[in-house]
């Protein structure tokens, strides 16, 4: 006798019929046809069954705050960066518990039960840091939330970022961030890039760091943080965010770069839709889009993970925190439209940004968390295509969002019909 039983499941791996058996909020059975009963059925109808969308890279202390105090004209990285220092002291713990909370309701109802966001430690009332710790506390039943402590103003740069970086470490922060190609200089970035390993190294935590989010070739940090990983044991356990600048490097010195990182264990996350807006903002034509070279990533071995970045915020305007529009616009950039490729994309809104977190539990293995989405479609591809609806989303078992699925009202022949949109079947 299971708690629940999800009948008829497509399985991203291509599996098809497939059963999952639920029990104490775990994944108990795994199996075509499962000859058992259970308190609650769902049932796939032949549709994806996934585990839940990761988002490895996001702002939640920023997010929802589109308009405050103004709108970002220019639509630029710096302008945004600028704004937010505008905004920085006008917020308050509510605002922020708030604009968080109505976020995090919005990701539920998308399958997106684990995000890891950055907040900003350069505010000597470390408001941000108090509110997204409050916010990871009540939102921990539905959403594993990550929290980086990221010196936003630089490290090096901003007087007293190193004090309160530890601070909000010691406040129960869970990694380690950086943005070495803020500071004054490229020594310092470097340097930064080193203590803040450092740190990391002695406290046992995971460093994500943004690096070279530029378009500067001879933005090279990412090295410095490949060789910071290998010099401090730090294998699997750091992230390199958004790398734009290895959009404009040259391809020979990419090929040397590419294997140091795989020696080294780094991960990956691009964030397409705010990679492709934000580069190339000095170009004429031809006009660079930015993102880091994910194909050639992958194919090196390194995990590769998408974020979202921003939603409604100083830099980007858009978003609803759906992580397959983000997929979705990183398969037209990266042109990984293969079958394989399109595939890698959905891998990377849910098991790489999973392996990259360090989530436990996740999967639709026996003894895995029995947290999964039930898409109106049959596979990743299709999923990606239609952005499809999540019908159910499942959180230790239980049913925690439904969305009636999306149909049509045809006339044929003038004999009316629903048409099921995912598939077109009738």
């Amino acid at each position: 006798m299971f708690d629940l039983i999800v009948r008829n499941a497509n399985l991203p791996d291509g599996r098809t019929g497939i059963d999952i058996g639920v029990t104490g909020g775990r994944i108990a059975a795994v199996q075509p046809a499962l000859d058992a009963q259970a308190g609650e059925e769902i049932d796939a109808t032949g549709r994806l069954v996934t585990p839940p969308f990761v988002d490895s890279h996001f702002h939640m202390d920023a997010t929802l705050s589109y308009g405050l105090p103004r709108v970002n004209r220019s639509g630029t990285l710096l302008e945004g960066i600028a704004l937010w220092g505008e905004l920085k002291p006008l917020l308050t713990r509510e605002a922020l518990v708030e604009r968080a909370l109505d976020y995090c309701d919005w990701a539920v109802g998308r399958g997106l039960l684990a995000i890891r966001s950055h907040v900003d430690i350069c505010d000597p009332r470390l408001l941000a840091v108090e509110a997204l710790l409050e916010v990871r506390e009540r939102v921990a039943p539905y959403i594993d939330l990550q929290l980086v402590a990221f010196p936003q103003d630089g490290y090096l740069r901003y007087p007293g970022a190193p004090e309160l970086l530890n601070r909000a470490l010691d406040m129960g922060v869970d990694v380690v961030g950086g943005i070495p190609h803020f500071e004054r200089t490229m020594a310092d970035g470097a340097a930064s890039v080193r203590m803040l390993c450092e740190i990391a190294a002695e406290r046992g935590l995971r460093v994500d760091m943004h690096c070279d989010e530029t378009d500067d070739p001879l933005s090279r940090h990412v090295e410095t943080l490949a060789y910071e990983t290998r010099r401090l044991g730090l294998g699997g356990r750091v992230v390199g965010s958004h790398l734009t600048s290895m959009h404009s490097m040259d391809n020979y010195y990419v090929s040397k770069l590419i294997p140091l990182m795989a020696e080294a264990g780094l991960g990956v996350i691009s964030n397409p839709l705010i990679n492709i807006t934000i580069q190339g903002r000095h170009d004429t034509y031809p006009k660079r889009r930015g993102m880091t070279r994910v194909p050639e990533l992958m194919a090196a071995g390194l995990t590769v993970g998408f974020g979202h970045d921003c939603v409604m915020d100083p830099w980007y305007s858009l978003g609803s925190g759906d992580m397959l529009d983000v997929a979705h616009m990183g398969l037209h950039v990266a042109q990984m439209t293969s079958v394989d490729g399109m595939n890698a994309c959905f891998r990377a809104v849910t098991e790489n940004p999973a392996r990259l977190m360090g989530l436990e539990g996740y999967g639709l293995e026996v003894g895995c968390n029995a947290d999964m989405v039930v898409l109106q479609a049959r596979d990743p591809v299709e999923a990606i295509r239609l952005k499809a609806t999540r019908l159910f989303v499942l959180r230790r078992g239980r049913v925690i969002s439904r969305t009636a699925p999306a149909e049509a009202l045809l006339s044929l022949e003038g004999r009316p019909e629903r048409v099921g949109f995912a598939t077109g079947a009738r």
